[in-house]
């Protein structure tokens, strides 16, 4: 029963993970290397990240500056920033690639907002799919008469207090990134 807690435990926390690794690639106003993290360049034949073929730095609060390893990779890595959904132009001085925020707008900062609050919506589902998860298999252990109601019950009552205590820490981090964004 303690390997089941622990188990569906793991995957509560695996679900926040996603969501923070997500929100990481949220634009907020200000520079952030994750918000190349989607953003894949043909190197060599071979799909790879942005950071794999180049050095991230951010020089200012609204300055990302990308420097590539092998010179070659300017037009690709610009090619492939104009694809993505940033809406950045990358600008090439021909040491790096330079990408200039702009100021986000307040409907620009709504929207995130929303994907925010979509994005916290699905660990929450996931969060409870793993509660579901839990507790269909000791409800399976209870039909077999390897358990008896009294556990059932107990086990029900501490999945419950994970899923809860799961639950409000990705509110606290949806309200954490939410202020985030509105923040001007």
């Amino acid at each position: 029963m303690d390997e089941l807690i622990q188990d569906a435990e793991r995957r509560m926390k695996a679900a926040i993970d996603a969501m923070l690794h997500d929100f990481a690639t949220y634009r907020t106003g200000r520079a952030n290397p994750a918000m190349l993290e989607r953003i894949t360049v043909d190197y060599y034949g071979a799909e790879s990240p942005i950071s794999q073929v180049a050095n991230i730095s951010v020089p200012e609060p609204r300055m990302i500056a990308i420097t590539p390893w092998d010179k070659s990779m300017f037009g690709a890595i610009e090619k492939a920033i104009l694809k993505s959904d940033l809406g950045i132009n990358p600008t090439n001085d021909g040491t790096a690639i330079r990408l200039i925020l702009p100021q986000m707008t307040e409907d620009r900062r709504k929207e995130m907002a929303k994907q925010v609050s979509g994005r916290t919506e699905e660990a929450i589902i996931a969060i409870r799919n793993v509660r579901r998860d839990a507790i269909h298999h000791v409800q399976a252990k209870l039909k077999a008469k390897e358990i008896n109601e009294d556990e059932l019950k107990g086990f029900e009552s501490k999945i419950q207090k994970s899923t809860d205590k799961y639950v409000e820490e990705a509110h606290a981090h949806q309200k954490k990134k939410e202020a985030e964004l509105m923040e001007v």
